[in-house]
């Protein structure tokens, strides 16, 4: 017996969201295959290998019980993500979302090529402090490890970086994130695991933490309103914001580039982790296309870094910001994030590749 089992929750209402689309639900292997083709023949075209994925879908999700509990879901999905090879280098990129139609595989093939080729023949460079900018899949798969403390349980439980930090200002100005389902860019049901409305909830406001969010169960220990962010049952961790919307800024990654004397700009990263929990300290590497930027100009590829590096720290030396965008990465779920110029990033060693 579980006495802190909440009784089943009865009939809700739901804002409607529309994202099932016809061409992502019967696009078919053929059709699927023809656009790997093109994308192969573009890494032939510079004699790059190629690798990746190009996947679709119709997934359901539907919540009844006894109680009148009536909740329902229906959504489309669609990936391709590519990876081209050449010389010691590589190059990547990488787009979901609920229609097909938006997944534009020839620019991500062509960007993944030009990366790869760009980047060949790495040079390297001393471990250091550096501007770096960060792509957007960057940002995100670091950011994926911050989010997870928002959750009340978390908080509650002391395992959150949040502990006792909740009202503080821990972040620059510039940094404003919120917790939203239906905004445009993203995706997912309008309710939780338990069937229960998902809110909109203002996370961070100019840099201070304002509000955390709460399942059910959460919500009654702490005296709180549920906001529909909880996890189906059972489940150890809570809740979680799942729907992360940051503001950006007006800068292109050109823009970025031009305005650097010294830095480095970075696609993604991986094999990420924390050092230090409640720092946010973590630690991995680049990959796929990481680059020397001197005078306001990319000069070269660079072998790959180690960093090591806390998030608190890191979102307070945000220079510049791009316009937001829909988002995927390889270590975390997809967010409406920026592409951020950096300052002081913290890189500990050099890799071999």
């Amino acid at each position: 017996p579980n006495p802190e089992l909440l009784p089943m929750p009865g009939p809700q209402m739901y804002r409607a969201v529309d994202r099932f689309h016809t061409e992502s639900a019967e696009l078919n292997p053929q059709a699927r295959a023809e656009t790997v083709k093109a994308a192969i023949e573009r890494a032939e075209k510079d004699g790059l290998t190629a690798a990746g994925v190009y996947s679709n879908g119709t997934y359901v999700t539907g919540l009844f019980n006894s109680r009148g509990l009536e909740a329902f879901h229906e959504e489309t999905s669609s990936e391709f993500s590519i990876t081209m090879l050449k010389d010691g280098s590589s190059g990547w990129a990488k787009k979901t979302a609920p229609s097909c139609l938006e997944l534009e595989p020839e620019v991500l093939a062509d960007r993944a090529a030009q990366k790869a080729l760009d980047s060949r023949d790495p040079q390297d460079i001393a471990p250091g402090k550096y501007t770096v900018i960060l792509e957007p899949a960057a940002v995100l798969d670091l950011l994926g490890f911050l989010f997870f403390d928002f959750g009340g349980l978390s908080v509650h439980e002391r395992r959150s970086c949040l502990t006792g930090r909740v009202g503080e200002k821990l972040f620059g100005d510039n940094i404003n994130v919120r917790d939203d389902a239906f905004h445009p860019l993203q995706a997912g049901a309008p309710f939780d695991g338990e069937g229960i409305p998902r809110q909109r909830v203002k996370l961070v406001e100019k840099g201070a933490v304002t509000n955390l969010v709460y399942a059910r169960a959460t919500a009654r220990k702490m005296g709180k309103t549920p906001t529909g962010h909880g996890f189906s049952l059972p489940n150890e961790y809570g809740e979680a914001p799942m729907n992360i919307v940051m503001d950006g800024g007006k800068k292109s990654i050109d823009d970025m580039v031009k305005s650097t004397p010294r830095g480095l700009l970075v696609t993604r990263l991986w094999y990420i982790r924390e050092v230090d929990p409640y720092q946010k300290i973590l630690t991995g590497m680049t990959r796929d296309g990481t680059f020397w930027i001197e005078d306001g100009e990319i000069k070269d590829g660079v072998k790959n870094l180690r960093f090591n590096q806390s998030l608190v720290d890191m979102l307070k030396q945000v220079e510049a910001m791009g316009a937001p965008q829909r988002t995927a990465g390889e270590e975390s779920f997809e967010m409406v994030v920026p592409a951020m110029k950096v300052n002081e990033f913290n890189f500990s060693s050099a890799t071999r590749y």
